[in-house]
């Protein structure tokens, strides 16, 4: 329709930016809605219960899957944390599902089915989880409660914006909460998914193949340390990242390097810490990047030596 010459570099951009943006978004609402009804299973309230009494490596693997379909946003994640800690959940649990829950979620996972098939979606999802694990697993063992802010423990009860539980939700209800999800979260991340298929668009037809390959590619050591560092102060979600990583494998930068630098960019964001800061001090937060970062580069260097 628009007459462009095949072969060509705004071609091939526009190509990749029409045949991914609306399949994306399609395949977007269609699982979101559905992982909306499923969280109307999973409250806040219900979360907390479940991992109350839950030690060491079994609540850690129960928060960290508990994350994945758990609401979880700027509102939520102090009071999350406040509500968890002050439950008398272990410090060591309550990080599984603070990691797992940006890292491991509904929109990371849509957007790696569609543009990059169940394969390397499964990777992710297992590896983001082995993650969320073993670090909770590390800063439980290292017994650093005394480096949450005093108050915390002096809170009775959580606050936040999810703390109450609805009982009795009809399916009428929970129907409901679906498309109030696909409202909420595909109203906010479109702009930047779209705006991540476009620069992904940018480097797909317009940056040379040899050149990231070069840099990045699996015969690059420096590569997965510097995709972590690379992405720690960049402030974006999956919805804005996984598009960029698809043009960027398809140029040639290794399979290890690519899920490290978006591990790091949407479970290390420098804006979460500041978040966060509210709630620990300066030294757990130092820690927890350290232990989650430590995770991130032995993915990539893993994924870098077998595939």
């Amino acid at each position: 329709m628009l007459t462009l010459p095949p072969g060509k570099q705004l071609t091939s951009a526009l190509e990749f930016f029409l045949y991914e943006a609306p399949k994306v978004l399609m395949l977007l609402i269609l699982v979101v809605f559905a992982v909306g009804v499923v969280r109307s299973f999973f409250t806040a309230e219900r979360t907390r219960r479940i991992l109350s009494g839950k030690r060491e490596i079994v609540g850690n693997g129960m928060a960290a899957l508990l994350g994945t379909v758990t609401p979880f946003c700027s509102c939520s994640a102090v009071p999350l944390f406040l509500g968890f800690v002050t439950s008398g959940i272990p410090l060591g649990v309550t990080f599984s599902f603070l990691i797992s829950a940006p890292m491991v979620n509904e929109v990371a996972l849509v957007l790696l089915v569609g543009l990059f098939g169940w394969k390397i979606a499964a990777i992710y999802f297992g590896t983001g989880l082995a993650i969320a694990i073993a670090s909770g697993w590390a800063i439980g063992r290292l017994g650093m409660e005394k480096y949450v802010e005093e108050w915390v423990f002096a809170n009775a009860d959580g606050e936040g914006c999810a703390r109450s539980e609805e009982q009795d939700i009809t399916w009428e209800k929970r129907l409901r909460l679906g498309l109030d999800a696909v409202r909420d979260i595909v109203g906010k991340v479109w702009p930047y998914l779209l705006a991540g298929i476009a620069i992904g668009a940018g480097i797909h037809g317009y940056v040379p193949e040899n050149f990231m390959a070069s840099i990045m590619g699996s015969g690059a050591w420096w590569s997965v340390p510097l995709a972590v560092v690379l992405g720690i102060p960049m402030y974006s979600n999956a919805a804005g990242i996984i598009p960029v990583v698809q043009a960027l494998l398809e140029k040639g930068v290794a399979l290890g390097t690519a899920l490290a630098f978006m591990m790091s960019v949407i479970g290390l964001s420098l804006p979460e810490m500041i978040i966060l800061r509210k709630v620990l001090k300066t030294r757990l937060i130092a820690t927890f990047a350290g232990v989650v970062g430590t995770g991130i580069l032995i993915v990539g260097f893993l994924f870098n030596l077998v595939m």
